[in-house]
């Protein structure tokens, strides 16, 4: 059993009478290709989920089985994404917490209470940051494991096929060695962020 009480969090607000929370998280905030993705997941009170953690931390191969037990045992779950070119014009922190916001007002059943991946959600609610939070709360781990499930398959389902010969469903939009030479060999796509190439073609010259 591993040593970190994941429940901690939402056990204090279920003493409370606390019952409907939403973990939050967001994922492909580094990503120099497509969409953030943030989900909300509102999970039953008691419900233990063993092999739930931050969905960095687990294989692909589990977060898809834990995708299908999250999405079928909650209460209320949802998923929202800001695309590149909003990135661009507001900046990613804000295109992240965009999508979060989005993400909790999807939800079909409303939170009373969000614990949120060491960021605030601009809606008036009762909500903690937890820094880590996907590796200390159940529910915000959830939430990671949804986002994340989400924006890979959108990676290699549509988005790979959209745009070939960058690797998108291979290194899922990070800026790896495959990725920048293929963006130094074709250019960018209307799906990469502008904002964050600058950076990156900046320091390509700086190499040569």
């Amino acid at each position: 059993m591993s040593e970190i009480n994941r429940l901690a969090y939402e056990s204090e607000l279920w003493s409370q009478g606390v019952t409907m929370i939403a973990g939050v998280d967001e994922v492909g905030r580094g990503c120099l290709f497509g969409d953030v993705v943030a989900a909300a997941v509102i999970l039953p009170v008691g419900l233990v989920l063993e092999e739930v953690n931050d969905s960095k931390q687990i294989s692909e191969k589990k977060r898809d089985r834990l995708y299908e037990q999250i999405t079928e045992e909650a209460i209320a779950w949802s998923v929202s994404r800001v695309e590149a070119s909003v990135i661009d014009s507001i900046n990613i922190r804000q295109a992240s917490r965009l999508a979060m916001k989005q993400a909790v007002q999807g939800l079909g059943v409303p939170a009373q209470y969000l614990l949120v991946d060491a960021e605030s959600v601009d809606l008036k609610m009762a909500q903690t940051a937890i820094i880590k939070g996907d590796s200390l709360s159940q529910s915000i781990a959830a939430a990671s494991i949804v986002a994340k499930v989400t924006r890979d398959r959108l990676c290699t389902e549509v988005w790979d096929s959209l745009y070939p010969g960058y690797g998108i469903a291979v290194h899922k939009g990070y800026g790896t060695k495959v990725h920048r030479e293929a963006l130094l060999e074709l250019g960018p796509t209307p799906m990469h962020r502008r904002s964050f190439l600058k950076n990156m073609f900046v320091e390509q010259q700086e190499l040569f």
